[in-house]
Parts: C-alpha cells; sequence; structure tokens
C-alpha cells in the first residue's frame, strides 16, 4: 500500500477557521453598535431577525436592494485604507432604497479574500457599521469566504444586501410626476462608487501613483482622495419626502450618470431638461476630464460629475423642499424641469459642465 500523510488540515489548504473566529470576536462590538428598533444586532447565529411590527410598520410593503463597490476596491486594497470602503458599500444600496421612498431597515455584507487578514477584515465591517448606523439601518449578519486560489493574497471583494420598508401606497417614484415638475440635484462627496475602472485607467496616463499628492486637493494623497467615500442621502430624502408631501422621484446618480439614471424613474412619455451651468462639478470630476481627454457626455454617462441625487419635486414646493434638504445638510441645485419627451430623447442638457480647473 502507499503511504498517506494523514495530518493535513484546512489551515494548511489556506483557510485559517481561528482568524475567522478572531474576526467574528472583533466586529461584535461594532454590529451592536447599529441596533435599531426592530432589531438586536447580535450576529453568530445562522440567520438575522427584524421585526417589522417592533419598527412600527403598519401594512409596510419590503423593498430590497445589493450592490458592490466595483474597483473602487483596487484603490482601498492599493492603498491598504480599509475603513471607508464599507461606508461605500451600505451606501450604494440603502441610496436605492430611499429613491423609492423606503427606510432602510437592515443590512448583511459578504466578504470573500484569498487570506483572511481580521485586523484589516475588521476595518473594513467598521466602515460598513458607521454607514449603517448613518443610515438608521441594524447591521443583523454577514459572510466572510476565504477562498486561496480564486483571490490572490491581499485581494478581497464585497457584495451588500440592504432591505426596507415603505406604508403600502407611498412608495415612489409618484404616478403624479408630470410636465413641469422642478429637477432639484443634491451634491456629492466625490466620485462615489462609480467609475473606477477609468479613473485607474487614467491614473496610468498621468503617471501619478497613490502616494503622490492629490492634484485636486493637495492636502491628501490621490489614493486618499480618491477614497472619499459615497454620501448617504437617506436621513435627508426620508425627511423632505415626510415633510413636505412633495417630492414625487429621487433617482441615485450612479453608473450611467444623469442620462441613463434620471429617465428610470420618469413615465415612458417625460423626460427632464437639464441646465448643465447649475451643476457645481468638483475638482476630481475636473482633473479626470483634462487628465482622459474625456467628453462631456461621456463625463455626464460615467460620473455623477457632482450631483448624486436628484429628486423631482412639485413646481410650487421647491422652495419648500431645498429648505428642507438644506436644514438636514445637503447642498442644493435647481438643476431644470420635467418636460414631454420620446424615447430617444429623455435628457435634453442646456448650456454645458465647468470644467475649468
Amino acid at each position: 500500500m502507499t503511504n498517506r500523510k494523514n495530518a493535513l488540515t484546512y489551515a494548511e489548504a489556506g483557510v485559517d477557521i481561528d482568524a475567522g473566529n478572531r474576526l467574528v470576536d472583533l466586529i461584535k462590538p461594532m454590529v451592536r453598535a447599529t441596533a435599531r428598533a426592530g432589531a438586536d444586532a447580535e450576529i453568530g447565529g445562522f440567520g438575522g431577525l427584524f421585526d417589522l411590527k417592533a419598527a412600527g410598520f403598519t401594512d409596510p410593503v419590503l423593498v430590497a436592494a445589493n450592490d458592490g463597490v466595483g474597483t473602487k476596491v483596487k484603490v482601498a486594497i492599493e492603498t491598504g485604507i480599509h475603513d471607508t470602503i464599507g461606508i461605500d458599500l451600505v451606501a450604494m444600496s440603502v441610496n436605492d432604497l430611499v429613491v423609492q421612498g423606503a427606510e432602510p431597515l437592515f443590512f448583511l455584507d459578504y466578504f470573500a479574500c484569498g487570506k483572511l487578514d481580521p485586523e484589516a477584515a475588521a476595518a473594513i465591517v467598521a466602515g460598513i457599521a458607521e454607514g449603517c448606523r448613518e443610515a438608521g439601518c441594524a447591521l443583523i449578519g454577514g459572510e466572510t469566504a476565504e477562498m486561496p486560489g480564486l483571490y490572490s493574497e491581499g485581494d478581497y471583494d464585497l457584495a451588500g444586501f440592504a432591505v426596507g420598508a415603505a406604508e403600502r401606497g407611498t412608495l415612489l417614484p409618484s404616478r403624479e410626476i408630470a410636465a413641469g415638475d422642478a429637477v432639484i440635484g443634491l451634491a456629492s462627496s466625490g466620485l462615489h462608487s462609480n467609475g473606477y475602472s477609468l479613473v485607474r485607467k487614467i491614473l496610468e496616463i498621468s503617471g501619478l501613483g497613490l502616494a503622490a499628492p492629490a492634484p485636486f486637493a493637495p492636502v491628501t494623497t490621490l489614493g486618499g482622495a480618491l477614497l472619499t467615500p459615497t454620501r448617504l442621502y437617506v436621513k435627508s430624502c426620508l425627511r423632505a419626502i415626510r415633510e413636505t408631501g412633495a417630492v414625487k422621484g429621487l433617482a441615485h446618480i450612479t453608473g450611467g450618470g444623469f442620462t441613463d439614471n434620471i429617465p428610470r424613474v420618469l413615465p415612458k412619455h417625460l423626460g427632464v431638461r437639464v441646465d448643465l451651468a447649475q451643476v457645481t462639478v468638483l475638482p476630481v470630476f475636473k482633473w479626470l476630464a483634462q487628465q482622459g481627454g474625456l467628453a462631456e457626455l461621456e463625463l455626464l454617462r460615467t460620473f455623477n460629475c457632482g450631483v448624486g441625487m436628484v429628486a423631482i419635486v412639485r413646481g410650487e414646493a421647491v422652495d419648500q423642499v431645498a429648505d428642507v434638504l438644506t436644514q438636514a445638510g445637503e447642498r442644493v441645485a435647481l438643476l431644470g424641469e420635467v418636460i414631454a419627451a420620446d424615447d430617444n430623447n429623455r435628457v435634453i442638457y442646456d448650456n454645458h459642465l465647468d470644467l475649468a480647473i
């Protein structure tokens, strides 16, 4: 008979169960800090629980969303800055919930890596917990997968899953959106989590490394500036919806920009006219446009350009909605109005973006 080695372990195959257990111990306090009415935010079971009645809902409709952070995660890996990418993960899903008028209730994450580094993973989860706290949702579970051979050591990827609710009859977009309604833009914090494959290509062309001072924000490194977390619009938008009753629709400006995202919340016979001169273009977009030689329409369809959320509101209530959003911490601008349109021309642009550096 052939002699066989019988002492092979899972750890020798590249999966460390003890490291996984250490991660759970590190993140339990962070998870508990996200507790809210309806969820105690305890982890360790086989599933997370949420009590809709305890959360105050009478006749709720559930709304679910999931997303990742794209190749922005490569910037986090290459810089070793892991404590903000989790905020992006939460924001990309919960911002999609609020556009439907839903209050985010709970969140679950999926973290996959080649070799588990408990401290780095805990920093990522700390960001996820921070995003959940800011959005008012509980982190009730998640999954950590150590997969040597599929991911290289040091590499990881993230996915997030959010569930929210709204009382029946209050979901957005409203069927009452009509020509003449106003279009309000809410400022973004930066790139958010879209277009990073193009960003990384532009970095190659520029010859700058992530450790170099950011040309558009010289008080920080390029890598640090590119990792500015996605803005969370949940609390401000819910406040505007509930206090004014004048918000008819919301569009989260992600990949596809104004061009692809605004029509998603409009009836097929309507479009919008947007005055690009009213968009405050952030310095990062001006720099990317210059370095990459990007055409204006390419810029508009790839990035948010400085507007991360768009609200469709009753024309006569523009000032009221803008005041509530401003009081909630948003920077807002009147971008245009809803117009009659055909399927081929749903977004009409007036003027041009100010891309001067």
